[in-house]
C-alpha cells in the first residue's frame, strides 16, 4: 500500500460522511423492530446480541486486569465468558455487569457516532472488535457465527457505497438499542417462573449482596435510557 492510498484510507476513517435521510433512518428503525420482534426471527437475531453480550464480559474482563481464557457461543443464543482471576473484587463484579448492559450500550456508543457522521469509523470499529473477538472464541459455531457477523461489516465496508453504508450502520445501532432492550424482560420472565438461578444478575447478587432484583432493575435502566438517548441522537439528521 503506498503512502497516498494509505493517507486516503486514514482521512476517511477519521473523516465525517453526510447524513441518510430521514425516511432511511425511520426505515432501518422498521427494519431492527421487524427482527427484534417477532419471536421467530429473534430466535436468529439474538445471536447477534449474545455477541455483544459476551464481548462485554470479555473486553470488561481484560480491562480489569483478569485473564480471558475464552468465549462460546451456542445455537441455543446462550453464551459462556471464561476468564480467571480472583473470584471477587471490583473485577469481577464490572465482568458480570458487562453481559446485558454491553448490547445497548455499544448502541448508544454507536448512536453518538452516527450522529457525528462517523459512519465508517463505526464500521471499521466493530469489526476490529469482531475480529479481536473471534481470537478467544472457543468452538465452532461460536466462530461461525462471529466470522458471518464480521464478514458481512468487512463486505459493507469494503464494497457498498456511502448509502448502503449508511443504511446499515444505522440498521446495526437500531438493532443493538432495540435488542439489548429484550434479554432483560427475558431473565425477568424466567426469574418469575423459578428458572435462571445462575444467571448474571444472581451472579451480582453473590458478589455483592445486593438483591438480584436490583441488578435487574440496574439492566432494565441502562437499556431504556440507552434506546432512548441513542434514538434521539439517530433522529436528529
Amino acid at each position: 500500500m503506498d503512502t497516498s492510498t494509505a493517507t486516503s484510507l486514514w482521512d476517511e476513517l477519521i473523516g465525517t460522511q453526510p447524513d441518510p435521510d430521514l425516511w432511511v433512518v425511520l426505515a432501518t428503525l422498521v427494519a431492527a423492530l421487524a427482527i427484534v420482534v417477532p419471536p421467530a426471527l429473534w430466535r436468529v437475531s439474538r445471536n447477534a446480541i449474545t455477541i455483544a453480550h459476551e464481548g462485554g464480559h470479555g473486553l470488561i474482563a481484560l480491562l480489569t486486569g483478569r485473564t480471558l481464557t475464552g468465549i462460546r457461543l451456542h445455537s441455543d443464543t446462550s453464551g459462556l465468558t471464561v476468564s480467571r482471576g480472583k473470584p471477587h473484587g471490583i473485577g469481577m463484579i464490572l465482568t458480570a455487569a458487562a453481559g446485558y448492559t454491553a448490547p445497548p450500550l455499544l448502541g448508544l456508543g454507536g448512536a453518538a457516532l452516527l450522529a457525528a457522521g462517523r459512519i465508517t469509523l463505526l464500521l471499521w470499529l466493530a469489526t476490529g472488535l469482531l475480529i479481536a473477538m473471534l481470537v478467544m472464541i472457543r468452538n465452532a459455531y461460536g466462530a461461525l457465527t462471529v466470522v458471518l457477523t464480521g464478514g458481512t461489516f468487512v463486505v459493507v465496508s469494503w464494497l457498498a457505497g456511502p448509502q448502503v453504508q449508511a443504511a446499515f450502520a444505522y440498521a446495526v445501532v437500531w438493532f443493538l438499542l432495540a435488542g439489548g432492550v429484550r434479554p432483560a424482560f427475558e431473565l425477568q420472565a424466567k426469574r418469575v417462573r423459578g428458572g435462571a438461578g445462575d444467571s448474571d444478575a444472581d451472579q451480582l447478587s453473590r458478589l455483592t449482596h445486593v438483591p438480584a432484583g436490583l441488578w435487574l432493575f440496574l439492566f432494565h435502566a441502562v437499556s431504556l435510557c440507552s434506546l432512548i438517548g441513542g434514538g434521539r441522537w439517530l433522529l436528529e439528521v
